[in-house]
Formats: C-alpha cells, structure tokens, sequence
C-alpha cells in the first residue's frame, strides 16, 4: 500500500445529489459554499460512475468493491447476504466504525450496516421490535423459502411506502443535523485501537423536497412544497404533468435542500478542524445517484442510465491526492478499496479473508489505479476493459417498488402502460470518457457520443461510430463476465400480498406503525 496511513476516514453519500448543482463543479447557484471550500483541499474527479441509479446496489458496491451482479442486493432480493462488508474488515483491524443514516435502505433488515460496531437508522425500515420471533427468523431465511422472502420483500416495500408518507408535510423535518450531531458524538468517543470509520448517509436531496424554510426562501421564494409535484410516479405514468413554471419552483426546492445539506456538512467539517483531527482524517464526499428534473421525460432516478443519474459527484481528501481536478474515468465501487489503502488494512491479514481483497488497481491513491492487465483474478469490469480503453459499467435490474408505484398511478387515472413502457425493462451500460452504450431488454438500446453530446440527445447508431461500437463491444465483455446480456423481455414482478398470510398480532403492530392501513 501507499505508506500514507490516515487514522481515520469520513465517509459522505449525499443522496440523490447531482454534480451539476454544486459548486465544485460550476455551478454557480449558491448552494454549496462549504463543499467549495473543501474542494480546494481535496482532489475533484469530473467522471466518477456509480454502478446502479439507486440507493441500495450503489451503497452494497460500495461496502464490498463489488458489481451489483456480483453482490445481489438489488429489489428482486434487497439484501446483502453473503459478503463480508468493508466495516467488518475495518471492525476487525480495531477500527471503530459506524453508520449513521436516514435512509430507509441502509438498516439492519437490508445488511448494509453488517460490521459496523454502531449504526443508528434515523428512518428505520421496520422497527426492530417488529422483526421479533417468527418474522426474525423470516428475515434471516428469505432466500431458503418461497413464502418467506415474498413475506421478507413485501415489508420492506411498506417500508418504502412508509418512508414517503413519513417524509412529507409536517413529518419532513430534515434528519440531517440529528445525524451530523450522532456523528461528532461518535468520533469525541471513539477509542479504537487504530483509529475510526464514519459512514454518513445525508437524505435532504431526496424527494420529496420539504427544506427548512429559512433555506426555502433563498432557495424557492414564495414556493409551497405541497403544490409542485412530489410524487415522480405521478409524473413518468403519464398521469401528471408539469411545466417549466412548475419544473423551476421543484428545482428551486431541490437547491434549498442541497444547500442545509452543505451547511451541516461545514459544521462538521469546521469541528473536525477545531479538534485537531481534520489532518489525520481522509474525507471522501459523494452521492451514490443524480435526479432528473424532466431530462429526458422523466422525473426522479428510476427507469433511466443518463448521465444526470450514473455520473456523479466525488471529493476526496488524503495526502496521496493532489489537490486538483481529474477528468479519468473512476468508478464508486473503487472507494472500498481506496478506503483499505487510506487506513492500511488488508482484509486477509485481519481475518476477513471473504471479504474482497485489496486491488491497487482499484484504489484512488495508488499509483496502480486502473492498470488492470496484471491483475491476476480479474473481476467483471477488469475483463471487459482491455489495454487502451477504460471503462465503468452500470446495472438497472427491473425496479420493483418503483414499477408497483408507477402501475399504481397510472391505474388511477386510466392509463394502461404498454408492454414496451421503459419502467419494464432491465438497463446495462457501459459508459467511457467519450461514449456510452446502453442494453436493454424491452426498449431500444440507446447508445451516445458523450464528448460530443453531454445531454444524451442525439442517439447513435454503433455502425456509423468507431467509439460507440468500441463501447457496446466492452459492454458485451462484461455481460458474459456477470452471466449473461439482458436482452430477452423479464417477466414482470409479481406483486402479491404475502402480507394476507401474516397473524394478525404481527398485521395489527403494522397499522400501529402506519405500514397498514
């Protein structure tokens, strides 16, 4: 490793954030004036790729170094079984880690927080009381019985549904200031025998948008968030529409909240400074997806691989980084192995020698990083990227939660979704520094010249381009490495109450809860 050990690390996801809102990378709207000023410290990657447009397979990616296909966590089955996480490697070197969040995916119940030494939901999924006795042991069995994970999965999608009730009107007060607070308690009290991991999940950029209103009215003056659209569903089954009034008053409450957002990450910051320990901290700042705000006809960060969603955000601070901008390709699932260099640990040697072993050429400080044709046991990306090329490759599996909720709306106001409808149908990309070729199962392929068309508007065929047919060539490496392309229609999830078989103590303690009605 890089022999430039750092006691500690801070990890930052600012959920749903896109990069074009922020300062850092030009924009001039005044939402970040603290993540500015980090910046100029800290090393800004211009092309960072997440692997999925949302929460749950990004945060698993992260947590293992591993693809999407690789880890399984994902709506079909939401949890990360089987993997050793990177806080347990930490955990076992004698770091003091913790997760601190108010996402409704990062708990217990889904396996994103397995390793940490403390972790505390500040919207949980279910309350554990609830995951007692026979559902506990449902929880823990899900892939071994049918019934189970049907029981398993349909929690957490109440789970999903609930948190959208609970976020909005007067139960919207932002979670953040209670999270940075849990998280300056941790590191005042950390006294592990190395050092300690924060890992921070901040959820304000998530719809809905419900900012505090002193934000609001610098932000979006004048505007209530309970008459713009809240609701993305509402808009991409067609049963809403909006229009670039409306669309600029959305935006505008999407600012404010980014905006609290990097003010309680300055008071964090400007702590850690106070206390001496901003030196020997490395500070890895970025979100896990982006939004669309009506690109490309759509709303949110569902049934979509454009460049708003997949190219994101990242800042990271340590002394084997300059202080600069790069315009290389990286891909997020690398800060697992960036994480093992910065605080020296190789999962092996600390007796976690299932999790996944540190790769130089998967770390954003090693002089190594994307040389991948020594690697002796490539992974998927690794095989598919050969010598001169570089490439990040993204996965969509088919959205559960999000299709029920969108056939719901749509249902509602008449609508019947065609078959070939894009929230059907399973989404790969392989994305370069100049082009991005996108498989699909039940649309047409869509593939973009990325330096000549940064807004994905000018679709282009592989036949009449060197660089887009480079890329599906890449990307058709990586399908046959992960099992397979995704080219032949998936069945649509079934989406039946298992719910109907559950005792009634257990279906009464979830009206109690609000997840019944």
């Amino acid at each position: 490793m890089n022999g430039t050990q750092q006691s500690n690390v801070l990890f930052v996801v600012l959920d749903t954030v896109r990069k074009d809102r922020l300062g850092p990378y030009g924009y001039d709207g005044g939402t970040t004036p603290e993540l500015s000023r980090f910046a100029e410290e800290a090393t800004v990657f211009e092309s960072a790729v997440a692997p999925a447009p949302w929460t749950l397979p990004v945060h698993a990616s992260v947590f293992t170094g591993l693809y999407p296909s690789q880890h399984g966590a994902d709506q079909g089955s939401p949890y990360l079984e089987d993997e050793t996480t990177l806080a347990s490697a930490l955990s076992a070197a004698g770091y003091d880690t913790a997760c601190y969040s108010s996402n409704a995916w990062i708990t217990p119940y889904t396996g994103l927080t397995d390793g940490f030494s403390e972790q505390d939901s500040f919207f949980e999924v279910l309350p554990g009381d609830v995951l007692s006795g026979p559902l506990a042991s449902a929880w823990q069995a899900v892939n071994d019985n049918d019934y189970l994970r049907d029981l398993a999965s349909t929690l957490v999608h109440l789970g999903a549904k609930a948190h959208s009730k609970l976020a909005s009107g007067e139960g919207a007060d932002s979670k953040t200031p209670s999270v940075i607070d849990r998280t300056k308690s941790f590191v005042e009290d950390s006294d592990g025998e190395e050092g300690w991991f924060a890992f921070v999940n901040l959820m304000d950029a998530h719809l809905p948008y419900y900012p505090p209103e002193e934000y609001r009215e610098e932000f979006a003056p004048g505007v209530d968030p309970d008459d713009v659209c809240q609701n993305s569903k509402e808009y991409n089954s067609g049963a809403r529409d909006i229009d670039g009034e409306e669309w600029e008053a959305i935006r505008g409450l999407y600012d404010a909240e980014i905006a609290h957002m990097d003010a309680e990450l300055g008071r964090l910051f400007d702590w850690l400074r106070e206390t001496g320990r901003w030196e020997e901290t490395t500070v890895v700042v970025c979100a896990d997806h982006g939004e669309l705000h009506g690109e490309h006809d759509l709303y949110g960060h569902e049934f979509a691989l454009y460049e708003q969603l997949i190219n994101v955000p990242l800042l990271v601070k340590h002394p084997a980084l300059e202080a600069d901008r790069r315009d290389d390709l990286v891909e997020l699932l690398d800060c697992y192995h960036t994480v093992l260099e910065a605080l020296d640990v190789d999962p092996d040697a600390v007796g976690e020698g299932d999790a996944t072993d540190f790769d130089p050429t998967r770390s954003l400080l090693s002089n190594e990083y994307r040389a991948f044709d020594g690697v002796a046991d490539p992974d998927p990306g690794q095989r598919a990227t050969h010598e001169g090329e570089d490439y990040a490759f993204v996965e969509y599996a088919q959205p559960v939660i999000e299709l029920h909720h969108l056939e719901e709306k749509a249902d509602e106001a008449g609508i019947d979704l065609p078959d070939d409808h894009r929230a059907y149908s399973r989404l790969r990309a392989a994305r370069g520094t100049d082009a991005k070729y996108v498989r699909a199962d039940r649309i047409a392929d869509e593939a973009y010249r990325l330096d000549e068309d940064p807004l994905e508007e000018s679709p282009v065929d592989p036949d009449d381009d060197d660089a887009v047919a480079a890329t599906e060539r890449a990307l058709a490496r990586f399908e046959e490495a992960v099992g397979g392309a995704w080219d032949d229609p998936a069945e649509t999830t079934d989406d039946a109450d298992a719910l109907d078989d559950a005792d009634e103590e257990t279906r009464e303690r979830l009206r109690e809860l609000g997840y019944l009605e």
